[in-house]
């Protein structure tokens, strides 16, 4: 004979045991739709005494409100999803919607992403969208259904709050470690140029350079390992008294390090190197790196927090950045 098994409580149970209907039932529990003063208490009591669960999925298709938040990333082509960076991102923005019940999925973006944009806001699924790598031309193409529900890592609009990094603040403290260790000649790996918020770095950068009198040296970057060793080769070619780099990027630094080594040049004994992220791999890559701190975690939590709640925040929130200094520089 098997062992009964207890059934979960349904919104029928609760609407009998308040003695309303299951749609007065469903109003009150989801938080919508007209029911008097007195059986909201009778539904509110009965389903805490019954240990009422909603099925938060259910609900929010029956209202529009979708299950699903987007992260939609955009770059030049799909690759763009395999930066570690989107990872933290997607597992930071998972941890944020499980507890109310909403599921994440992953898309990319084309840096104009139009078309993209309109099938995302004609799906009744998508309960929102955090934009990551955001582009003026994306903002400019989301369609009208969304605004509210859509916040970005990166730059914003008057309809989309902008959540971000201080990178400008990071990479200002990370130059002037770099200055007052006698570098001199400091090269910058900058991020892709099409990405706008990375020109707050290089901006740092060429401010930092003019106060002090020196060279401006800038090597265009993508944020990846590969193109940082090529990019710092190329530095050297072109500016053979080169004594430090600055990278955007903890990969891009990474990857300078390697080609540097490659060529027989000690770090830091002849170029100095640091980067940006602080990424787990920076504290036992060999030099440790210096960098600066980027709570990714942190950032795409509040972006995702925004989304779901729907609440006004401020146009921007930047969070502070600040230097780690180790062995590479």
């Amino acid at each position: 004979m098997g062992t009964p098994t207890t059934r979960p409580t349904t919104l029928d149970d609760v609407a009998q045991a308040a003695g309303v209907s299951r749609a007065t039932a469903s109003w009150v529990l989801g938080g919508y739709g007209f029911a008097s003063p007195d059986a909201r208490d009778r539904v509110t009591a009965a389903a805490d005494r019954l240990g009422y669960v909603p099925n938060t999925t259910a609900r929010a298709l029956v209202r529009g409100a979708g299950v699903r938040l987007v992260v939609a990333v955009a770059g030049r082509d799909e690759t763009v999803l395999d930066d570690p960076y989107v990872d933290r991102v997607v597992s930071a923005a998972a941890r944020v919607c499980s507890p109310h019940g909403v599921g994440v999925t992953l898309q990319w973006l084309s840096r104009t992403a139009s078309a993209g944009l309109r099938r995302l806001g004609d799906d009744r699924s998508v309960c929102g969208m955090v934009l990551v790598n955001t582009t003026q031309p994306v903002l400019d193409a989301l369609p009208a259904g969304m605004r509210g529900r859509v916040a970005s890592i990166g730059i914003g609009s008057p309809a989309v709050p902008s959540f971000d990094v201080d990178n400008a603040g990071g990479s200002d403290a990370v130059l002037r470690h770099l200055y007052a260790g006698g570098r001199r000649r400091i090269v910058m790996v900058t991020g892709p140029r099409w990405l706008t918020c990375a020109e707050r770095s290089v901006t740092a950068y060429r401010s930092l350079m003019r106060a002090a009198g020196l060279p401006e040296r800038l090597v265009i970057g993508d944020f990846t390992a590969d193109r940082g060793g090529r990019a710092a080769l190329e530095a050297l070619d072109r500016w053979p008294e080169t004594d430090a780099i600055y990278a955007a990027s903890d990969a891009t630094a990474l990857g300078a390090i390697a080609a540097l080594r490659g060529r027989g040049i000690g770090v830091p004994r002849d170029v100095a190197v640091a980067g940006f992220d602080d990424i787990p791999y920076a504290a036992v890559s060999s030099p440790a790196l210096t960098t600066a701190t980027h709570p990714v975690a942190r950032i795409a939590a509040a972006a995702v927090t925004a989304v779901l709640e729907g609440r006004p925040v401020p146009p921007v929130t930047a969070f502070p950045s600040a230097l780690v200094a180790r062995e590479s520089a």
